[in-house]
């Protein structure tokens, strides 16, 4: 088994909030580095902020046209030269497991044949360690947490991210991205996931009310259902013993709307639960179409609901959307609703795009319907590609 390497140990062995000044200082001892700078993603995944004396930020940049917003969304280095034989400033995607945290700045100087290959490879591998040292500091520091805002978050906000697994994840059999609008002020919508060898489970929650009691109901169901898929108990199950929680605590007048899933990743194939969901849309050989599914009650409407799966399959190729009626329902500032053809546009011209990158441009298109006044509704859109397992490891 290959050792740590001295960047792995550093960083392990420093304080959370000192993670940072660690790999800053390692870099430019190493690579003689003018300026080391990280730049952590916004909850909307707008903007790139620097970290730095909290609790204001340095000047953000924008995601979609700067040189650090092209390393995080190609997900690969990107280099900016001032110059030959000058300085090169090079951008590294700051990532675990395909969820997209921020980038790495490092301005070094370099000689006529430009940056070398394996100083880039170093870099990178930097980067990665930073990106594995930032989730397990964020326990136990508020400083990377903070760098993220642009603005202050609503309390039902905090309670919502809080409870989210990530925006984005990857294995070779799936790509997941995942969007709340607005990212400040959300009301109720949620998602969840969770893999295992051979499990895919999704949950996709539509949220009833606004605020504290919309956070409050929604972290119920999401951690009753995390309590009963880690007991072991199947699809059906699950929802029966969410459902049960949330009843024994409102009695019927709260609610709430989810898709629970199962993927069998040797497979493809998919067990799901309609229980007042949001609606599936799927894009298959450059076809947008629905997922029709026998609704089920949503989850603690009724005592003792028994919640039966249905199934389908996904194919190599496939991808899925889940899309919340904070998007569909969303109207104008003259008082027209989001069309569905519209919405079957934004699939449609999103498909060249990877899933991680989806729900925001559809949300962007979204707004553009919408306007830039309060929303009426938070909209959450959730993107699934399915690539399948590779041929060698099914079984």
């Amino acid at each position: 088994m290959d050792r740590p390497s001295a960047v792995e140990r550093s960083l392990r062995e420093a304080a959370p909030h000192e993670i940072f000044d660690v790999i800053s200082s390692l870099v430019k001892r190493r690579h003689r580095a003018r300026t080391v700078e990280l730049l952590m993603a916004d909850y909307a995944m707008t903007r790139l902020q620097p970290v730095g004396v909290l609790p204001h930020t340095r000047t953000p940049v924008s995601v979609h046209d700067s040189g650090p917003g092209r390393a995080f969304g190609a997900q690969a280095p990107h280099c900016v030269y001032d110059g030959p034989g000058s300085m090169v400033t090079a951008y590294l995607p700051v990532s675990v497991r395909g969820d997209r945290l921020g980038v790495l700045s490092v301005a070094l100087p370099v000689g006529e044949g430009g940056l070398p290959p394996e100083v880039l490879e170093e870099l990178r591998d930097c980067a990665d360690a930073l990106a594995h040292e930032l989730v397990v500091a964020e326990r136990d520091t508020d400083l990377f947490l903070q760098a993220r805002r642009t603005e202050r978050l609503t309390l039902a906000a905090e309670m919502q991210w809080q409870l989210l697994p990530g925006r984005s994840c990857a294995r070779p059999e799936y790509s997941l991205g995942a969007q709340l609008e607005p990212a400040y002020a959300i009301f109720g919508d949620c998602f969840d996931w969770s893999a295992s060898a051979d499990d895919l489970y999704v949950t996709v929650s539509n949220g009833m009310g606004e605020g504290i009691e919309a956070a409050l109901l929604t972290n119920l169901a999401i951690n009753a259902l995390r309590n009963a898929r880690r007991a072991g108990l199947d699809l059906g199950d699950q929802a029966y013993l969410a459902d049960q929680a949330i009843f024994g605590q409102h009695r019927g007048s709260r609610y709430l709307s989810t898709l629970l899933l199962r993927f069998h990743l040797p497979t493809g194939g998919v067990e799901i639960i309609d229980a007042g969901s949001p609606r599936i849309w799927r894009l298959r050989k450059g076809v947008v179409e629905p997922i029709d599914l026998e609704g089920q009650m949503p989850l603690g409407m009724f005592e003792d609901t028994a919640y039966v799966p249905q199934r389908f399959e996904v194919e190599p190729g496939d991808r899925l959307l889940f899309i919340s009626d904070g998007v569909y329902d969303a109207l104008s500032p003259g008082g027209e609703r989001y069309s569905l053809r519209a919405l079957a546009g934004s699939i449609s011209s999103t498909r060249m795009l990877p899933a991680s990158q989806v729900p925001r441009a559809m949300l962007q298109e979204l707004l553009g319907h919408r306007g830039s006044g309060p929303a009426a509704d938070d909209s959450l859109v959730l993107c699934l590609d399915w690539h399948g397992r590779p041929a060698a490891k099914r079984g």
